[in-house]
């Protein structure tokens, strides 16, 4: 697998517009026959629906790392299949009561062991690097995925500017906690907030992306708005999203999952067809779309820039 500039604009894409709400189409279609469908009908039921919390355009340029070659899973699916407990545990109900939850303003603190602590609001986040567009595969513990064009800068970036020091050796991110606006931290799910951590030097690698936007949009509230971390060679929930906070350690911190439920969550995670999840088998996936599963890759695919952070390391132990 190569990582090379991805050829195309989001702009010369199939325009957002024509994946919005795509089951709805197909449903009357079969209902009816398309045939049928007038073109105001059929425009009526791509036009996107209520619960869709699209935001702004970003300006972004396209980044040499990036995944070609693959199908991008449709917007549609992308902000209405989501994983975020602290909507709901279902896959579908985030979409729908994500308008509770008001993600700006916003401010990030970054402390720890660094040499320059600081509180960066939103605006101040967008302007410490050139946005990037970056197309990655998000592998789902439990076995689904999706390609996902985001957008966003290393947080090497971000890590940089508030230099760490010698002792740091860890990362640690906290989501924000509000269970007045978001009602599945009304539940005791998890131990919320909810906390997830990387080593300094996952953190640190390229393909580690400060996100705050997905199909040159900023987040939609139940993607993890307004910004969030994705580490695409690992699983999912490795991604902590609505960050409020970013702590620099010496030692491993405390990740959510990991808290929850060590024997099935591990603190590295990285996406390992060979160690299959205690319930279910990790050696297939399947892609959102798709009625077919496929091979998982080792690291999501992208061994090439990672898999030298683990030499020496027993990969089923330290899982």
């Amino acid at each position: 697998m190569k990582l090379k500039i991805n050829p195309f604009k989001f702009s010369e894409m199939t325009p957002k517009a024509l994946y919005m709400d795509r089951r709805r189409f197909l449903a009357v279609a079969a209902g009816f026959g398309a045939a049928a469908l007038s073109a105001e009908k059929i425009g009526e039921l791509f036009s996107p629906p209520g619960h869709v919390f699209a935001g702004t355009r970003l300006q972004a340029a396209k980044s040499s790392i990036s995944t070609t070659g693959e199908k991008l899973t449709p917007y549609q699916d992308i902000t209405h299949y989501n994983n975020f407990y602290e909507l709901s545990t279902d896959k579908e109900t985030p979409a729908k009561i994500a308008g509770s939850f008001h993600p700006q303003p916003w401010a990030v603190q970054i402390d720890g062991l660094v040499n320059k602590p600081q509180k960066l609001d939103y605006d101040a986040l967008l302007k410490l690097a050139p946005l990037e567009e970056r197309v990655y595969r998000h592998r789902c513990v439990e076995g689904w995925s999706m390609v996902i064009p985001w957008t966003g800068f290393p947080i090497k970036v971000l890590l940089d500017r508030v230099e760490p020091n010698s002792k740091a050796k860890y990362v640690a991110f906290t989501s924000v906690s509000r269970p007045s606006e978001l009602p599945g931290q009304q539940r005791d799910v998890l131990n919320w907030p909810y906390k997830e951590g990387l080593r300094l030097d996952e953190a640190m690698n390229p393909l580690t992306l400060f996100t705050v936007g997905l199909y040159g949009e900023t987040l939609p509230n139940q993607n993890g708005a307004p910004v969030r971390v994705v580490v695409p060679w690992k699983y999912g929930f490795k991604s902590a999203k609505s960050i409020v906070r970013i702590t620099l350690t010496d030692h491993m911190p405390v990740t959510s999952w990991n808290e929850a439920n060590p024997h099935e969550y591990g603190f590295y995670s990285n996406v390992n067809p060979q160690v299959d999840h205690p319930r279910w088998s990790q050696a297939k996936e399947r892609r959102i779309g798709e009625l077919f599963k496929r091979d998982t890759l080792m690291f999501n695919g992208y061994g090439d820039f990672v898999a030298g952070m683990y030499k020496g390391m027993d990969l089923r132990k330290d899982f």
